[in-house]
């Protein structure tokens, strides 16, 4: 019979092992952080080199005995491997060391456990857990270990195990239909926001990037922010207000880990989809981080597999007050465009150039121009006053009115649609003889 998990104890022992393989290669310090942010009391931490993983315990024996010797001396009840386990695996594990043994992803589900309030994020967590649980149960009654036949032998028709896997994949379907439907009113979101043309713009980047903290301070808001790996989990969304543009949607979303485990990555698509419906990604980068190159990497991956990976982006890199001479500026390519904006969410150093960025990144679809309008178009005036298009107005005797515009070319061609027949020329033409028109007063 296999070892029952117990439901206590938070003195854990870390094993980290470095592969020959690059592409499997976790960071120690990392491990560390995730272990804290899920409230383990760290006792001890093994290291170790293999080629590659054995097949049966992931580690070599003579860890294995080191393992179950710190074990004793620490009383610990927890050991944590900063690797993917198969199942089979961490039950050997737990078999031979008589302890509980957590993977780096059941440590991940873990965290995202404890940061969920939401009613949405609870769900994502749970369904990412049972998942996950799926290919980890075991027969934990010998008595309904198989289905029997005879007489005197014959058993109540399932395993225990079937009984277990039939109920997870119950509330599996069931969780999924729920989400669908959150999905869905996610989705009527952003088409309300779509039809009034408001651009959304979303916060990406690693985890502990300070997203949060850049995101309180652009809008306001009391997002809670800590200097943790995974402090944000449930996604928020605010009006902000960008000078030289108008309104947007800004949402801050959870953070992203390098070898982001698949199962979150499916539990949390309804949240991630307001990362992929986005006009434009701000790409939070922890500047002070010397890996950040690497963690650059990994968020670009995970984006490309949520289907956000032509979205264009902005890089935001964050927390230039931990560097020495690095003042806040925007870094432009080869034709001029925003591509990189250096500031400091905590001191507020450069705030200000995130908006000026972002506005010279959205302005091609915002028209700026002046229109000159017959006495005739004054339904069509009217509207435009009404969607708060108009900057300012000048007039002349015989009634023509010249109006300074600026709008959304999608919102500002839907209002033409519905009072002219080409909106297009409507827009770029204005009636002969409007320059030597004497045009008197103003007023926006």
């Amino acid at each position: 019979m296999l070892f029952e998990r117990p439901g206590g104890g938070e003195r854990a022992v870390l094993v980290h092992i470095d592969l020959a393989d690059c592409g499997q290669r976790e960071d120690p310090d990392e491990f560390r952080e995730l272990a804290a942010s899920a409230g383990a009391e760290v006792v001890a931490f093994v290291n170790g080199q293999r080629r590659s993983p054995q097949p049966r315990f992931y580690i070599g024996s003579g860890k294995l005995d080191e393992i179950r010797q710190l074990l004793v001396s620490t009383k610990s009840e927890l050991v944590i491997f900063n690797h993917a386990l198969s199942p089979s695996q961490e039950r050997n594990l737990e078999r031979e060391l008589q302890c509980r043994v957590l993977d780096r992803t059941g440590l991940i589900l873990d965290i995202f456990a404890q940061r969920a309030r939401t009613h949405e994020g609870k769900l994502q967590v749970e369904l990412a857990q049972l998942q996950h649980m799926s290919t980890r149960l075991v027969r934990g009654w010998t008595h309904l270990e198989r289905q029997k036949g005879g007489i005197g032998l014959r058993g109540p028709g399932e395993t225990q195990l079937e009984s277990d896997r039939r109920m997870l994949r119950a509330r599996i379907k069931s969780i999924g239909s729920r989400l669908a439907k959150v999905r869905s009113q996610r989705n009527q979101g952003r088409r309300s926001r779509r039809r009034a043309d408001i651009a959304s713009l979303s916060l990406v980047g690693y985890t502990n990037a300070g997203k949060s903290t850049l995101f309180n301070a652009l809008t306001d808001a009391s997002v809670y922010s800590a200097d943790q790996l995974f402090a944000t989990l449930d996604p928020t969304l605010r009006r902000l207000d960008i000078g030289g543009f108008g309104p947007v949607i800004l949402a801050d979303t959870v953070g992203f880990i390098r070898h982001l485990p698949h199962k979150l990555v499916e539990a949390f698509r309804a949240t991630l989809e307001e990362v992929a419906s986005a006009e434009l990604l701000l790409h939070v980068v922890d500047a002070a981080d010397e890996n950040r190159g690497d963690n650059v990497e990994q968020v670009e991956a995970v984006l490309e597999e949520i289907g956000a990976g032509e979205t264009p982006r902005l890089e935001i890199y964050n927390k230039i007050d931990r560097l020495a001479q690095v003042s806040p500026g925007i870094d432009r390519d080869e034709h001029g465009r925003p591509v990189r904006v250096w500031v400091s969410a905590h001191s507020g150093a450069g705030l200000e150039l995130i908006g000026e960025a972002v506005a010279e990144l959205l302005a091609p679809d915002i028209v700026h121009r002046w229109m000159v309008m017959a006495p005739e178009h004054g339904r069509l005036r009217a509207r435009l006053y009404s969607a708060g298009a108009v900057l300012s107005e000048c007039a002349a005797e015989d009634g023509f009115s010249r109006l300074e515009i600026r709008a959304p070319r999608v919102e500002l061609l839907r209002l033409l649609h519905r009072e002219v027949d080409d909106p297009e020329h409507f827009l770029q033409a204005s009636p002969s003889g409007w320059e030597s028109r004497q045009w008197s007063g103003q007023s926006g």
